[in-house]
């Protein structure tokens, strides 16, 4: 890598040098001896060389030296005047000036050598470098099928749920319809006058001297009562039977309903029949 760098600027150096001592012997040797234009030439690229030098055993040593940076310019830019002056006495003036900034791109070939000089790492490094970027995309690789493999499971389970979901509301409309029927069909006979009457007339001889419009029990929720307490507590008159559902009626604020009356009724451990003490409920609640 560091011939890739240096070759460049060591041949462009060497093209500058030769390009001026030639162009100043061409020019001054017309005005003097030619080996005292020679003398001039190679003074220029000699001083040019000296400073190139010393700048590179300051770079090998970690160390910069503006001053001696300043004059290996002065030299570059002494190298591309004299090019450029002798590109203007000539006729074909086009192709001199060609070539009169090869100086000052030697001189900035050195530049970017020394930059890359005080950037370059070892092999070592390097290896170390592309492992350590080499782990990273690694890693997130790993990442990013984890998160897609997340959100693919974590999809496929709101599909399930949804889907679960779906059916059971749907089980859940079709039995709230069939209840609702249901009920619908309760109520439509219980309100009926004929099956009101019917009930009514078969019940007579049960419960005499009682003629209450029938109704059907109100369905909820029921306890089981025990053998040894209904044979206890023995069959009750209608007096008692009446006093009995007036206390528990008016143990609350505001009056129990009649299914509520009902079910501490039957809690108590108290025997009554459905038609008995829906016949004392309204002789009370009369």
């Amino acid at each position: 890598m560091n011939a890739k760098t240096v070759l460049p600027a060591v041949g462009m150096t060497a093209v500058s040098m030769v390009l001026t001592l030639a162009v100043v012997v061409m020019w001054l040797g017309t005005a003097m001896p030619w080996p005292v234009a020679v003398v001039v030439g190679l003074g220029i690229d000699g001083g040019w060389l000296a400073t190139l030098a010393y700048e590179r055993r300051l770079a090998a040593q970690g160390d910069h030296s503006t001053p001696v940076t300043a004059v290996g310019w002065s030299f570059g830019l002494i190298a591309t005047g004299v090019l450029i002056a002798h590109a203007l006495t000539e006729e074909s003036a086009g192709a001199w000036l060609a070539v009169a900034w090869l100086p000052i791109a030697a001189k900035a070939l050195w530049l970017v050598h020394g930059l890359w000089e005080r950037t370059a790492l070892t092999g070592e490094a390097l290896d170390a470098i592309q492992g350590i970027q080499q782990e990273a995309r690694d890693e997130a690789a790993v990442a990013r099928a984890r998160l897609r493999s997340e959100a693919a499971t974590e999809e496929t389970r709101l599909t399930a749920v949804t889907q679960a979901g779906a059916r059971v509301a749907r089980v859940q409309a079709r039995t709230a319809d069939t209840l609702s029927r249901a009920w619908s069909t309760l109520e439509s006979a219980r309100e009926g006058e004929d099956t009101g009457r019917a009930l009514t007339s078969v019940t007579t001889r049960v419960t005499p001297g009682v003629t209450p419009r029938w109704e059907l029990p109100v369905w909820g929720p029921t306890e089981p009562v025990s053998a040894f307490a209904l044979e206890s507590a023995g069959a009750l008159t209608d007096d008692a039977l009446d006093a009995l559902v007036d206390q528990i009626r008016h143990s609350e604020t505001p009056a129990l309903s009649y299914r509520e009356m009902a079910s501490r009724f039957r809690t108590a451990g108290h025997s009554a029949s459905e038609v008995r003490l829906r016949a004392a409920w309204k002789r009370v609640a009369a």
